[in-house]
């Protein structure tokens, strides 16, 4: 008989953002009057930038024309984008990044998702609490985690964020193969300094351990003395594998663009302790099972680069920034304590109840979507993260609805 992989049934019932669906479902029936704002998944609301779009035209254009008509493309994307990003997300900020370390892709969900293919199933892991649920799931569905006992997976070594070390773990007390880290943080909105990172990386360097660095929200960073790349750090090239996303800086959410760097020089080690290239490794997962971004929206994506796309993506950061702040302000006149929000789109705020119950609470007063905590792990508990991904108005109208709602 056919048996299924049983290790999908250690998951935990359903995944965070499907219950949350769910509940705002069951919520929008019984109440077909009320008005839902949804500051909860981290979805954006605006239009991609003109740049962006016109370059998506004219690709389309090509696309009508024998002459111009592109087929199958290169699984790792178009030499045009990749070198893009390379002079502009990394050598220009002295990060030692070339084009053909670059993997573009159509989500970096996708990508740390799939990442843990090219791993050992013994490999010993280190996965951040509260962190983005796909990170966990996915070793999961792959069968490294154990069994989930307590709010915990027995064979996960859970690195702790919470507000005494400001929500940034501390290194592990002994050695381990794979950490996830992500900084920005989602979904706390907390961010790392160079000093800090580079105690990862001196880490990581000394235990041979490999960093999947999420740096998908690195557009949002306002401090200038905060690294937006984990390549900034010396010695990152030989520990560190990079995560970027062009959903929330650009609006790609409903297009899909991203991409994943793998330097040259990163090794891993078989059995026997012999060096293999990652990059080699990923390079041939990436070719076996992804078909390639379509070359209208990688043309969309590099559109961001020129003069044009770079003001319109900082305007797009800048507005999403403007509701961090006006949302920040309203939290805090609440007596509420928090975190986030100034050099990232994520609010984290204790609730001073458990997570779902707020979350429940929020919904029924206000029609108000906000994130419990406790879907991102034990340490989210006691906390909700609101989302700047929305407009002005909606946003300015559901801090006055909390506002009045927690008046009460």
């Amino acid at each position: 008989m056919i048996q299924i992989n049983e290790n999908y049934l250690k998951l935990k019932a359903s995944y965070l953002f499907s219950d949350i669906a769910k509940r705002v479902t069951a919520y929008q029936e019984s109440n077909p009057d009320k008005s839902v704002i949804r500051l909860g998944i981290g979805d954006v609301t605006h239009a991609l930038p003109e740049a962006c779009i016109r370059a998506f035209h004219e690709a389309v254009d090509e696309m009508a024309v024998d002459s111009s008509f592109r087929g199958y493309g290169p699984e790792q994307g178009y030499e045009f984008l990749r070198q893009a990003i390379a002079k502009n997300d990394f050598q220009a900020h002295g990060a030692d990044i070339n084009a053909d370390e670059i993997f573009v892709s159509d989500g970096a969900k996708c990508d740390t998702g799939n990442i843990q293919e090219i791993f050992d199933l013994n490999c010993r892991i280190a996965i951040p609490d509260p962190v983005y649920p796909v990170y966990l799931d996915t070793n999961v569905m792959a069968g490294r985690t154990g069994s989930y006992r307590n709010g915990r997976y027995e064979e996960i070594v859970y690195l702790d964020g919470n507000a005494q070390n400001g929500f940034i773990p501390d290194l592990p007390d002994h050695p381990i193969d794979l950490i996830y880290l992500c900084f920005p943080n989602n979904p706390t909105g907390a961010t790392i300094t160079k000093e800090q990172l580079k105690t990862w990386v001196d880490y990581a360097k000394k235990n041979k351990t490999i960093l999947l660095y999420d740096a998908a929200y690195e557009a949002f960073i306002r401090d200038d003395t905060l690294p937006h790349s984990i390549y900034e750090i010396e010695g990152a090239r030989e520990v560190a594998i990079e995560f970027r996303s062009f959903s929330k800086t650009a609006g790609f959410t409903g297009t899909r663009c991203a991409y994943t760097v793998i330097p040259k020089s990163l090794v891993a080690y078989t059995a026997a302790g012999d060096p293999h290239s990652v990059h080699s490794l990923w390079n041939r997962r990436h070719s076996t099972k992804f078909n390639g971004v379509s070359y209208p929206v990688q043309r969309s994506a590099a559109a961001i680069y020129t003069d044009a796309g770079k003001k319109q993506v900082t305007d797009l950061v800048d507005g999403y920034m403007a509701n961090a702040d006006l949302i920040r302000n309203a939290i805090n006149s609440m007596g509420y304590s928090f975190i986030g929000g100034e050099n990232s789109p994520y609010i984290w705020v204790a609730t001073k109840s458990d997570s779902w119950s707020f979350f429940d609470m929020l919904l029924e007063k206000t029609g108000v979507v906000c994130t419990p905590g406790a879907g991102f792990g034990t340490c989210g508990e006691g906390y909700i993260r609101i989302s700047a991904f929305n407009t002005r108005e909606n946003v300015t109208t559901a801090m006055s609805r909390i506002r009045q709602a927690l008046a009460t």
